[in-house]
């Protein structure tokens, strides 16, 4: 259960209840970690919590429900999305958090929760059983499939939903971890984000029917963690996380159509793109660089935040920065509104929210950032 002061904390940000839709967020809040000037500190669980946010007035976010979920920090802040619907929620829980004496070790979980967004409040209805270590997670556009990327179960689980049923059909195998997975919008194609391979693998979909084609493996830069789609599905475009220090990270650039896709060209808007979203307009994507902020106060490299990079998507499909904003400590999940003029960010370290709206390709933060009931590990919205 969260703790009395969560809660009082998580109050003051509701609203009257509102109906389920396509202007939910759902943001995974993290409190086991914390960082002090050591750097990362592993803790207890039992105060995390999913919330659900109402962006249906994109400059002024309202949390409508909380639901005491587990939620990680550790793996892409891609662990949970929504049905185009706007009925069901899906959040994957990476790893779980056990004593080891006096100190807590973390193992791989195998969970996925399932949320209905149309109850007032929202709930629980379901916990379903993945691969190991699940992580970054894509719904359908039709809905009736999702998939999760499995880190240490080094495969991709196959999800069914149907009547607001989600039932496990499997694993495929990747001989190597998954990070992150982003279906295709014609729901024909998948491409995973195998990180320690430097690899996007490429899966086949036919129906519920999911194969890897390891002939079409696609490199990518150190690390990839992240992966997304343009709406029309011509790019998807691998975030890597894995330069470290003071060292730019790149944006892959593949082109996703046609029987061979291939990468056409590569970008960096800096260091530590852990948290990217291309907006539904598909012209214009945001990273969350965390630069140095998560360090440790001894560490050369270390910064007091992290920065927001909005990045212009030309016809080519290369993104090119056209403006820059401060954000706070550790930011990680992003999302943007429905109409692609504001973009949303979780600071992990800071509990907080900003808002910003994009002016002519630069972001312009709405008002003073909105203080969360806890750490936002991950958000994401409705599937495009």
């Amino acid at each position: 259960m969260l703790r009395k002061s969560v809660l009082a904390t998580a109050c003051a940000l509701f609203v009257a209840p509102a109906f389920a839709g396509t202007s939910d967020v759902l943001i995974g809040l993290d409190q086991k970690i914390t960082y002090n000037a050591n750097g990362q500190v592993n803790g207890a669980p039992g105060n995390d919590a999913v919330l659900v946010m109402d962006i249906s007035n994109p400059a002024h976010p309202r949390v409508r429900a909380s639901l005491p979920l587990m939620n990680s920090l550790l793996g892409p802040p891609t662990n949970l999305q929504i049905t185009r619907d706007g009925k069901l929620g899906l959040v994957a829980n990476s790893v779980v958090h056990t004593q080891d004496g006096s100190n807590w070790k973390v193992t791989p979980d195998n969970k996925v929760f399932v949320i209905d967004l149309t109850a007032e409040p929202a709930k629980l209805v379901d916990t379903v059983t993945v691969g190991s270590q699940p992580s970054g997670l894509a719904i359908s556009r039709k809905g009736d499939l999702a998939l999760v990327a499995n880190r240490a179960g080094k495969s991709v689980s196959v999800l069914s939903i149907a009547n607001g049923k989600v039932t496990p059909l499997g694993d495929v195998p990747l001989e190597q971890e998954a990070a992150a997975v982003v279906i295709a919008p014609d729901g024909k194609r998948a491409f995973v984000a195998m990180n320690l391979a430097n690899r996007i693998g490429v899966l086949n979909i036919d129906g519920q029917k999911v194969t890897y084609d390891k002939a079409l493996d696609i490199p990518a830069g150190f690390n990839p963690y992240n992966i997304d789609s343009t709406p029309d599905g011509r790019y998807v475009i691998a975030s890597a996380t894995g330069g470290g220090k003071n060292n730019a990270d790149m944006e892959t650039v593949i082109e996703a159509v046609g029987p061979h896709p291939h990468v056409v060209g590569v970008m960096a808007p800096g260091n530590g793109p852990e948290g990217v979203a291309i907006a539904p307009n598909g012209r214009t994507m945001a990273a969350a660089l965390i630069l140095g902020s998560g360090a440790k106060d001894s560490d050369w490299f270390k910064t007091k935040n992290g920065e927001l990079a909005i990045m212009s998507i030309g016809p080519g499909g290369i993104p090119v920065v056209t403006g820059r904003a401060p954000l706070g400590r550790l930011p990680e999940g992003i999302v943007f509104s429905p109409d692609s003029e504001y973009v949303y960010v979780g600071n992990y370290i800071d509990k907080t929210l900003q808002v910003f709206r994009i002016a002519n390709g630069k972001p312009v933060q709405v008002g003073p950032p909105l203080v969360l009931p806890g750490q936002p590990a991950s958000m994401r919205a409705v599937t495009r």
